[in-house]
């Protein structure tokens, strides 16, 4: 019953350094994740500049990363976001799309993934203009799956709150006239989903016609509402049986790296064993990240991390908590200190810019 798992970088804020990705790369995929997909929103050339070339340190960047995933065993992609192409795609813009198209080739890229979400999305035939660029891009690229993602992906209201009431009838559009062969991200009922129900997911796929590719967004921990906890428990309001319902599971990790590593290999666990138990799963994830001593100590300090968060904590228990993981020589701990001092803050600033 174990999909497709994978790794999409996608949040806002600070994005992973090279090192972490290529680390990050080749541990999981020694954990059943079979794809990366690259597409954090500080990457500005792939969102609201998209239209620009990459500089070219960037561009030798994401070739290292993709000989990096090729090496690893591990599908490599990109997420282009180009913003709101939909309200112009005239000539000058299929030039340019052309152009990131032969880049993104070049590179080697073999997963493509066209991303209309946090964009405007009340505008009178939607589904029709994202499905023509989707189409148009489709005959040009050479990648060998094409991955969207739209503008309303979950039943979410906050969406219709913040972009705009939904079309009526867009994701059964979508889903009636967008090529078969095309994938679609979702995020299961929320943007943020406690739950990935079967019959809510039995129910998207009659909706899209296909299975919904998950789009999961935990541990993500970006933005100013998000950015002041750890997600750091095991995965939980996901069962096994989904498996065959979903056409892939992507994770979406936290700004923090190696910790990070703690809650995906969780996922692998609960496609994998039909007796499943999160804090059984966590304590052996966490031990195997960061070893018995300083997995015994996050797991006693989860409630602080993951509950209460920075906002709650008095300046003595950040520094009693800074002191206490200081005495560990240890990435984990590191990221936890930095943490501890607001290095990953969000504000909605940074997120309104990238």
């Amino acid at each position: 019953m174990t999909p497709e798992l994978g790794t999409i970088e996608g949040f806002y804020g600070r994005p992973w350094t090279a090192e972490e990705r290529a680390a990050n790369i080749a541990f999981l995929a020694e954990h059943g994740y079979g794809f990366y997909l690259y597409a954090p929103k500080a990457d500005t050339f792939l969102r609201r500049r998209w239209a620009e070339p990459h500089p070219k340190e960037m561009a030798d960047d994401l070739a290292r990363l993709a000989a990096q995933c090729r090496d690893a065993g591990v599908r490599f992609g990109v997420g282009l976001s180009p913003y709101e192409l939909y309200l112009n795609f005239d000539a000058a813009a299929r030039e340019a799309l052309a152009e990131k198209l032969a880049f993104l080739d070049a590179i080697g890229c073999v997963d493509l993934a066209i991303l209309f979400d946090d964009m405007r999305g009340d505008i009178e035939g939607l589904a029709d203009k994202q499905i023509e660029i989707v189409d148009w891009i489709a005959a040009r690229t050479g990648a060998s799956r094409l991955i969207t993602c739209p503008s309303y992906y979950t039943d979410d209201p906050i969406l219709d709150r913040v972009f705009g009431a939904r079309p009526p009838g867009y994701l059964e559009a979508l889903g009636a006239r967008l090529d078969p062969a095309i994938e679609v991200f979702w995020t299961g009922p929320r943007v943020c989903s406690k739950e990935l129900p079967v019959d809510h997911l039995a129910r998207t796929a009659d909706t899209l016609r296909r299975k919904p590719f998950i789009w999961d967004n935990y541990p993500v921990n970006d933005g100013q509402r998000m950015s002041p906890f750890l997600h750091l428990r095991a995965f939980t309001g996901r069962v096994r049986e989904i498996g065959d319902k979903i056409a892939a599971h992507g994770v979406n990790p936290a700004s923090q790296a190696m910790l990070s590593r703690i809650p995906m290999l969780t996922l692998e666990m609960l496609y994998r064993d039909a007796a499943y138990d999160p804090v059984n799963a966590f304590r052996a994830a966490a031990e195997e990240i960061c070893g018995p001593a300083l997995a015994q100590m996050i797991g006693e300090d989860l409630a602080a991390f993951q509950d209460r968060g920075l906002n709650e904590m008095t300046d003595k228990e950040k520094a009693a908590l800074r002191s206490r993981y200081a005495a560990f020589d240890h990435p984990c701990a590191r990221e936890i200190a930095l943490w501890l001092e607001g290095h990953w803050r969000i504000t909605d600033e940074i997120v309104q810019t990238q």
